[in-house]
């Protein structure tokens, strides 16, 4: 029998050791094929204008994946080395030379990527179409796509693959030189000795993250702490402390507990708690450098791609906030105007539920009396009457409404942020201008808009009599605010309002803005939630590995418990309570990382992250859980013999 018939036969007999490893190589594959045939895809190009946004995206996430697989694959090698070593040292103590064994190995590896590549690149080839239609649909394009596979994605995917394959073919080749004998069969008898706690760093690894968690949710403004660290270097010293911490935490502060739980004799001489306690113990401190990487990677995939998501979910609402009206432009001559009338009443499939005229004064203004103002003293407001905003407010939705008198005012600041922008209320600002020299007394503001800002500077409402004293001083326009049903699917109307339009007119609509935000949104939770998936694939993968690993290792020891009576159910409820403890604490730890990471972002943002951040929580951790029940069935089946 050659070499190569024995390595297949190898994997045949294995395969089920191998199978997660080979699914998510698989997936890997799947992905990486799927954002290179993205790039080249002409349905999108077409429908995105060309966009070279999406074809660099794309670049971009290709590479990432590559890094994180090459690394994925060969730390997932490294998990099956212990595991050969002993069946190595039995060919050896045969007779089989070094040289051969070491062939066989690459073979063995070589033949897995070699399936898995042509198994990736066929559902990718088939599934393609499929990603092409999610793409466009989260992007808000409309338009069918037609199967096609992209001769440049599959060569560039298998030439990518093939030498990642053969760099792992190559480690694989190399395990029969780096050990002697002796070492290949005592790989599973290695004496591990109780490892040491201190209560010193267990207390330093929980001030280490909580340090980062404080430093990472101070307001950016007013902290201090910020200031004097710098805004680039802060957000270094957080991301040190808390891996720092959290390696410290799993490393130390961990032994420590499951140290203190063996004094609680009640709970630690019940069932086999003693024994899942113990191996826990034991390995914790070889397994914190694996958990600190895995709770890492969960906090990092979950907080991109909650943002991601958390922009695509609030996209309406941060649209409808900077383009409250569907549309809005200045009325620069009768004759155009009513053209653009005619074309909006008359657009198929939108009916017009209002229109209105309002006058709007452009005034200079002397800004120096804002509080906490350190931009320019002077600037150009757009000024609007009582009146016309209760009005809009009204036709818009809102439950709003001010009284304003004298030399009172309110500011419309839908980009109002605590802290960075000026303190309006019960600040003062003089109007300038030819015959102009009023001064207001800001009085209220709101945090929104009722007219379009690609339209009108920034805008403040005076009472209806100082408009009136105003006006024949200013400079006066006439904005036509329209609103109208269907709003999101307005891109025909867009266009044509746009050709009938002169730029002068500054035409803006809900629906650029709108679409704007699907195509940049809408790519970015498309990218985060397939490299999200990927890495989460990857993470459950190595626990996966390395409880097996342990598994095997374990086998006898399960075995003695078998013969002197512990049932099987025993025995497989000690190893769900010792895997458990294995996948939830990189898990509970990279969900707080991510919740931390989250709120501080959504301060940022000043919007709420629940809904979309809960989601993808919700969807992680589901998964995740498969790959815990995956793992307590395939490590019973292994300690306890059982098909």
């Amino acid at each position: 029998m050659t070499l190569f018939r024995i390595a297949g036969k190898n994997i045949r007999k294995n395969f089920t050791d191998y199978f997660l490893y080979f699914a998510s190589m698989i997936f890997s594959i799947v992905i990486y094929f799927t954002f290179v045939s993205l790039k080249y895809d002409n349905t999108i190009q077409s429908a995105s204008d060309g966009s070279q946004k999406i074809s660099s995206a794309f670049s971009g996430a290709a590479v990432v994946l590559i890094v994180f697989v090459a690394i994925f694959i060969w730390y997932s090698n490294s998990f099956f080395t212990r595991k050969r070593k002993k069946e190595v040292g039995l060919y050896s103590l045969l007779g089989v030379r070094k040289k051969q064994i070491g062939r066989m190995l690459f073979y063995e590896n070589f033949l897995m990527g070699i399936l898995a590549l042509i198994v990736g690149i066929s559902l990718g080839s088939v599934l393609s179409r499929f990603f092409v239609m999610i793409l466009m649909k989260v992007m808000g394009y409309s338009v069918v796509a037609n199967f096609s596979i992209s001769p440049a994605a599959i060569l560039n995917t298998f030439l990518v693959f093939m030498i990642i394959t053969l760099i792992t073919s190559v480690q694989g080749y190399r395990l029969i030189y780096r050990f002697k004998l002796i070492e290949l069969f005592k790989a599973d008898q290695e004496h591990e000795k109780e490892p040491k706690s201190s209560v010193l760093i267990a207390l330093l690894s929980v001030i280490l993250i909580g340090f980062g968690y404080w430093l990472a949710l101070q307001n950016l403004v007013t902290s201090k702490a910020w200031a004097t660290l710098g805004f680039m270097l802060t957000p270094l010293v957080i991301l040190i402390t808390v891996i720092l911490g959290t390696y410290l935490l799993f490393n130390t502060l961990t032994v420590s507990l499951l140290k203190l739980s063996r004094k609680n004799k009640k709970s630690y001489w019940k069932g086999l708690n003693l024994i899942g306690t113990s191996q826990l113990l034991y390995r914790m401190k070889g397994n914190a450098r694996t958990l600190t990487v895995i709770a890492v990677l969960s906090a990092t995939t979950l907080t991109a791609v909650g943002t991601a998501y958390s922009l695509y979910y609030n996209n309406r609402l941060n649209a409808e906030m900077a383009n409250p009206n569907s549309f809005t432009f200045i009325g620069v001559d009768g004759k155009t105007t009513a053209k653009a009338d005619q074309a909006i009443g008359q657009a198929p499939g939108h009916k017009v539920l209002y229109h209105e005229s309002v006058p709007v004064l452009e005034v200079d203004a002397d800004i120096s009396g804002l509080k906490q103002n350190a931009g320019s003293m002077e600037q150009t407001y757009s000024v609007i009457a009582s009146r016309d905003f209760n009005r809009l407010a009204k036709l818009q939705g809102r439950d709003d409404f001010v009284s304003l008198e004298g030399s009172e005012a309110a500011v419309l600041d839908p980009a109002y942020m605590e802290g960075i922008s000026p303190d309006y209320v019960g600040s003062t600002v003089k109007l300038q201008g030819k015959g102009i020299n009023e001064a207001i007394r800001f009085k209220a503001l709101k945090e929104y808009t009722v007219l379009n800002l690609g339209t009108v500077y920034s805008t403040i409402v005076v009472g209806d009599e100082m408009f009136a004293a105003l006006q024949p001083k200013a400079q006066t326009t006439t904005i036509e605010a329209y609103g109208i049903s269907r709003q999101d699917k307005a891109k025909e109307l867009t266009k044509q309002l746009q050709s009938i339009l002169p730029e002068k007119a500054e035409l803006s609509s809900f629906y650029d803005q709108y679409a704007r935000g699907m195509e940049s949104s809408g790519l970015l939770m498309f990218m985060g939630g397939f490299l999200g998936l990927v890495f989460l694939a990857a993470t459950g993968s190595i626990i996966y590995f390395k409880q097996l690993t342990e598994a095997s290792s374990d086998k006898a020891r399960y075995l003695i418990l078998h013969k002197i009576g512990v049932k099987k159910r025993e025995i497989r409820k000690s190893v769900a309570k010792q895997v458990l403890f294995i996948f939830a604490l990189p898990l509970a730890f990279g969900i707080a990382h991510c919740a931390v990471a989250l709120m501080a972002l959504s301060k940022l943002m000043m919007t709420s992250l629940v809904v979309p951040v809960v989601s993808c929580m919700g969807i992680y951790v589901c998964i995740y859980l498969i790959y815990y029940f995956l793992t307590v069935h395939a490590y019973c089946k292994i300690v306890t013999n059982t098909k």
